[in-house]
C-alpha cells in the first residue's frame, strides 16, 4: 500500500515508531496538519493572547490541558511526545535540540498548542488543478522570515514567517479563493508577486525548507505560516519550547472540508 493512502492513526503510529521521519507535506490528503507548540503553563496565557492577536500565522486548532500528551478533539489515540517526525528543542531563544521524539523532556507543567497549518489546503489547491511545487519535487516547503511585524501579546513578540508556493497568475487567483474559504489553516495568501515588498532577502535561500523550482512565467505566492510561533521564540527567548521541526506535522483526524467557513 502506498504511504500515501494510510489513514492519520496509522500514519501517525508509523511516526510514533520512527518509520516515517521525513515532511509531512502530501500525506494524508484530505486531512488537516498541524503545527505545535509547547511551553510552560505560566506562559500559556501569554501564548494564547499573541494566537489570538495574530489569527493569521497561528489559527489554533486545539489547546491541551496541562501536562498532557493525549488531545481531546483532533486526533484520537495522540501522543504528542512522539506522533510529529521531527521536533525541535529552544532553550532561551536557541535552539538545543532536534529529534525525533521529545518524551525525555516532557514536564507535568507543559501545554501544548496546535496551529493550523497550510499543508491542509494543497489537496484543495491539486483538486482544483493548481500545481504544488515542492509535493512534486519531494521537497520541503519554502518558508522565510518577513518584516511583517505581529501584534506582541506578553512575552512574546517578533516577525511573521511565510511559506511559498510558485504558480502562475492565474492559478493564484484560483489558489487565493481556494485558501481564502479556510482561515483555520491561514486562508488566503498574505502577498503575491515581490518578495523584497514583505521583506525577504533572498528568495532562493529560504531560512526555512527547501527552496523549489519557479518556473518561467510563475510568480511566488506567500501564505502566513505556523512557523512563525519559532521565529518569536528565537526573538522573545522564552525559557523553554518544543516545536515541530519546520515541515514536519501532526497529521490530525480532522478533514480539510470541515476547516472552511
Amino acid at each position: 500500500m502506498d504511504i500515501k493512502d494510510l489513514t492519520p492513526l496509522e500514519t501517525r503510529k508509523l511516526i510514533r515508531e520512527g518509520k516515517i521521519t521525513a515532511p509531512t507535506s502530501g500525506l494524508c490528503p484530505g486531512y488537516a496538519q498541524a503545527n505545535l507548540v509547547v511551553l510552560p503553563k505560566e506562559l500559556a496565557y501569554d501564548f494564547l493572547l499573541f494566537t489570538q492577536r495574530n489569527p493569521r500565522p497561528c489559527p489554533v486548532l486545539e489547546v491541551s490541558d496541562a501536562g498532557s500528551r493525549t488531545l481531546r478533539y483532533i486526533a484520537e489515540d495522540c501522543d504528542i511526545a512522539k506522533d510529529i517526525p521531527r521536533y525541535r528543542v529552544y532553550r532561551n531563544g536557541v535552539l538545543a535540540d532536534e529529534c525525533e521524539d521529545v518524551e525525555k523532556y516532557w514536564r507535568d507543567d507543559l501545554v501544548s498548542f496546535l496551529i493550523g497549518c497550510s499543508f491542509s489546503f494543497e489537496s484543495a489547491l491539486l483538486e482544483a488543478g493548481v500545481p504544488v511545487r515542492q509535493i512534486e519535487e519531494g521537497r520541503n516547503v519554502p518558508m522565510y522570515k518577513t518584516g511583517i511585524a505581529c501584534a506582541p501579546a506578553g512575552a512574546f513578540h517578533g516577525n511573521m514567517v511565510v511559506s511559498m508556493r510558485p504558480m502562475t497568475p492565474d492559478q493564484a487567483i484560483r489558489a487565493s479563493v481556494i485558501t481564502a474559504q479556510m482561515p483555520r489553516v491561514h486562508g488566503a495568501p498574505i502577498h503575491i508577486g515581490d518578495p523584497a515588498a514583505i521583506g525577504i532577502k533572498d528568495l532562493y535561500h529560504p531560512e526555512f525548507g527547501e527552496m523549489v523550482t519557479i518556473k518561467p512565467g510563475e510568480v511566488p505566492v506567500f501564505w502566513p505560516c505556523g512557523v512563525t510561533p519559532q521565529n518569536v521564540v528565537m526573538d522573545s527567548k522564552p525559557e523553554f519550547v518544543i516545536t515541530h521541526a519546520p515541515g514536519h506535522m501532526l497529521i490530525t483526524d480532522i478533514k480539510n472540508v470541515d476547516l472552511r467557513n
